[in-house]
């Protein structure tokens, strides 16, 4: 029988973790159906099945993290039709109801779903592992009788001695705080699963104070003191990049105050337009399209610094990235060949971005090969910062909020202070090709658009 191979859906992923089975032993599945979801050190993705037949067991337990090639399913070929037994016709056991195989089924059990065959070999010992139970003597079955299994119900199971677990789940326990000595076993022959020591790093803390009925006033979350989360998946690979980037490339950062008052004006006429009435049109989709066209007078911006063949590397084409964050950390999807798009058509692959990494979609193709990204944080609130480059690229722009705040306005030579809409923008660019005029140049240029969108007709 096939073994399902976990497989390498990134550029270089060594492991990934279990994090959803959408399938159970005895499915009947089709090539292409989806299995099973993990997440890589970039994204949740789902996998899809390159054999069809019937699950015969599920190698990996939700949660484990496992190397790039480890079998993580079993898949058989499916039962064949006249082997299958009609449990709502009562002779299908050869006898009366209640009588036989299937009657007892019944008896023990209720309805039954559907009868499959015994596995044998090493896929019998997959199955055994997948409840904690001790098998009872094997039922008599008449020779035209094809076997089923009954399927019992995995309980926890009270063990003497040292507690039994997977090494992530000791690995899990330590980091969480958790003695497996005080954790139910609910996994096979009475091992402790990651569910156990999640549950029981949840429950509820005894206190030592004398008073148990009042909480102490530092204790904010009217339960355990401390929660600790382990570093993987995305969040441990967008630590590592940040590292790597913060240290290796010297970052400069410059900062413009500007008055987007007219782009303010111009994003509300923009949505009147009929061509964009069905797609999101906010300062940001102005941004995107001003740092594409300052790029032409300034395309070293768009450009890499190779170490290894000790060249510059300038691109003729922007995959613009935007960064987002979502539940699992920090990720960086990035619209490919954004130069080449109308405004609509990239206001709509804006909103198709942010939605897909909003609910932890985002593919793994879709975060590499990007040449500039943006950075919004205005909808906190936040006025600016620092960003750190993105690997393998060389600059990076933070969107500030737009608040009103007071300006002086030149009208006639006279100065006068009126409200205005006000945003920042900080451009972090690599100082080791990059220089400050350079920089500054394609900063003053988003600048200038923003200010006055007209200006884009100079570009």
């Amino acid at each position: 029988m096939p073994e399902y191979k976990l497989p390498d859906v990134g550029e270089g992923l060594t492991e990934a973790e279990i994090v959803s089975w959408k399938v159970a032993v005895g499915d009947v599945i089709a090539i292409n159906d989806i299995v099973v979801e993990i997440e890589t050190a970039k994204s949740l993705v789902e996998l899809p099945s390159p054999y069809a037949g019937e699950v015969t067991a599920l190698l990996v337990a939700e949660g484990e993290t496992v190397p790039v090639g480890t079998p993580i399913i079993v898949v058989g070929a499916p039962v064949a039709p006249d082997l299958q037994i009609d449990l709502s016709n009562p002779a299908a056991s050869g006898g009366q109801e209640g009588e036989g195989l299937v009657g007892r089924a019944k008896a023990e059990r209720g309805p039954v779903r559907r009868a499959r065959t015994v596995p044998t070999g090493a896929v019998a010992a997959h199955l055994q592992t997948q409840a904690a139970f001790e098998p009872g003597p094997a039922p008599m079955v008449e020779a035209d009788e094809p076997p089923v299994v009954i399927e019992p119900v995995a309980t926890p199971v009270t063990r003497s001695g040292p507690a039994l677990a997977k090494p992530p789940v000791r690995k899990l326990a330590k980091d969480l705080g958790v003695d497996l000595a005080g954790c139910a076993a609910s996994g096979p022959h009475g091992t402790v699963t990651r569910a156990d020591v999640e549950a029981a790093a949840a429950g509820p803390v005894t206190s030592s104070a004398p008073d148990q009925g009042t909480s102490r006033p530092d204790d904010v979350s009217g339960g355990a003191r401390e929660t600790r989360e382990p570093i993987k998946g995305v969040r441990k690979m967008m630590g590592a990049a940040m590292v790597q980037s913060a240290f290796t490339l010297p970052h400069v950062t410059e900062w413009v105050s500007v008055d987007v008052t007219r782009t303010m004006e111009l994003v509300e006429r923009l949505r009147e337009r009929r061509e964009l009435r069905e797609v999101k049109v906010s300062p940001l989709l102005v941004l995107s399209r001003a740092v594409m066209l300052a790029m032409r007078r300034t395309p070293i911006i768009n450009s890499w610094w190779d170490e290894l063949a000790q060249e510059v590397v300038v691109r003729h084409y922007v995959n613009l990235g935007i960064a987002a964050a979502t539940p699992r950390g920090l990720v960086v999807p990035n619209i490919k060949d954004a130069h080449a798009l109308s405004l609509p058509e990239l206001a709509a692959a804006l909103g198709a971005l942010t939605a897909t990494a909003r609910e932890g979609r985002t593919q793994p193709s879709e975060m590499a090969g990007g040449t500039f990204t943006i950075t919004n944080v205005g909808p906190f609130g936040i006025d600016g910062g620092t960003p750190i480059i993105n690997p393998g690229e060389s600059a990076i722009l933070c969107f500030g909020a737009v608040k009103k705040q007071p300006w002086v306005v030149t009208t006639d030579g006279v100065d006068e202070i009126v409200v205005r809409q006000v945003a920042t923008l900080a451009l972090s660019f690599d100082h080791r090709h990059i220089d400050g005029e350079s920089g500054s140049r394609f900063l003053a240029d988003v600048a200038g658009m923003l200010e006055d969108p007209a200006l884009a007709l100079l570009y």
